[in-house]
């Protein structure tokens, strides 16, 4: 792979201004706080390319990544498109040679990733997802609790769950097709939160569905997302990590992740951790505020990675990993069966 000799000769561009959240500004902001040069933007909402034009001066504005490919020389281009185009757009501008971020999840299936990847190796560039909550301050103490400390034991299991009760909303996320599912909004950060934690081979994995309740009441009809997914991923080590993810949830459970050990239970959520520990006649629970995020590392590692050589943290292989237990819980849920992993 082509090193650079400094961060700021690594030209970017990302597929994708607007939206939710703004991300377009957000990756470019972060990509130049890494040193890296924002060039471009290309999004088919002119609208949203004006608005690119006014946050950033001076950047050139594209309609289709195909012409940005064409008519730039960008070489890193960060995809913040639905779902379901991340691996088609990847695929074109991994085959012309560009380096590439997908927003998470890298793609919706297991075989999409492989391709993916199998490209970014023929190329020789760099592929990579945003899975910049892998530097949370509620994972990054829990590692510290857990993995290093010993705070709770052995872990035993992780329970990652979401949920509420009301109607997906008239959105991309809420179609099925696009998204691939209600386990792969959330769910994809929750699983990278697990597979963290526990470090072991995957096994299998048993899915489960609900479909069908908030169908009639959105736009996407026979399209629209689960009411509820659930998925079981066993480990050669013995331990499971369970994810639900909920959209007809009415008693919500406290925090995201609940890791039980053998000497307790560790919880978090996006700002506090808590741990209860046995004492004789009872239990003693601790409670505290995470530490802060640390996002700006992600795009640290990419300029890192392409200037120094530097081990690449987020690899698509990783990226892969919670895709192919999403992956196989579909399946599993279609025929009613446990699937068996073809990636540990």
């Amino acid at each position: 792979m082509k090193r650079y000799k400094k961060a700021s000769d690594i030209t970017v561009g990302v597929v994708g201004y607007g939206g939710a959240f703004k991300m377009g500004r957000v990756h470019l902001e972060e990509m130049h706080k890494a040193g890296m040069t924002p060039v471009a933007v290309a999004d088919p909402d002119t609208t949203c390319l004006a608005d690119a034009e006014k946050d950033f001066p001076g950047i050139e504005t594209y309609t289709s990544l195909r012409q940005m490919l064409r008519k730039t020389d960008v070489k890193l281009v960060t995809l913040i498109t639905p779902h379901n185009t991340h691996a088609p757009l990847a695929l074109e501008a991994l085959r012309a040679g560009r380096h590439v971020v997908c927003e998470k999840p890298l793609a919706i299936t297991t075989a999409e990733c492989d391709r993916m990847i199998a490209a970014a190796k023929k190329a020789g560039v760099l592929l990579s997802t945003y899975h910049n909550r892998h530097w949370d301050g509620g994972i990054l103490r829990a590692l510290k609790e857990i993995r290093q400390r010993g705070r709770i034991g052995d872990v035993v299991r992780v329970e990652c769950h979401m949920g509420h009760h009301a109607r997906p909303g008239d959105w991309w996320r809420s179609s099925k097709t696009i998204s691939g599912g209600i386990l792969y909004d959330w769910g994809v950060h929750l699983l990278e939160y697990s597979l963290q934690l526990i470090d072991s081979d995957l096994v299998e994995v048993s899915g489960y569905a609900k479909r069908g309740f908030w169908a009639p009441k959105t736009a996407w009809g026979d399209d629209t997302i689960e009411d509820e997914g659930f998925a079981v991923a066993r480990f050669a080590s013995g331990q499971w990590v369970t994810l639900r993810i909920s959209n007809i949830e009415t008693l919500p459970r406290p925090g995201k992740l609940e890791i039980v050990g053998t000497r307790g239970c560790y919880i978090f959520d996006e700002k506090w951790w808590k741990t209860v520990l046995p004492r004789k006649g009872g239990s003693v629970t601790t409670v505290g505020e995470n530490p802060n995020k640390q996002w700006w590392r992600f795009y640290g590692d990419i300029a890192a990675h392409l200037v120094k050589g530097t081990k690449l943290v987020i690899t698509p292989e990783w990226a892969r990993r919670p895709i192919h237990i999403l992956d196989l819980a579909g399946k599993s849920a279609e025929k009613g069966r446990a699937q068996k992993a073809k990636y540990a």
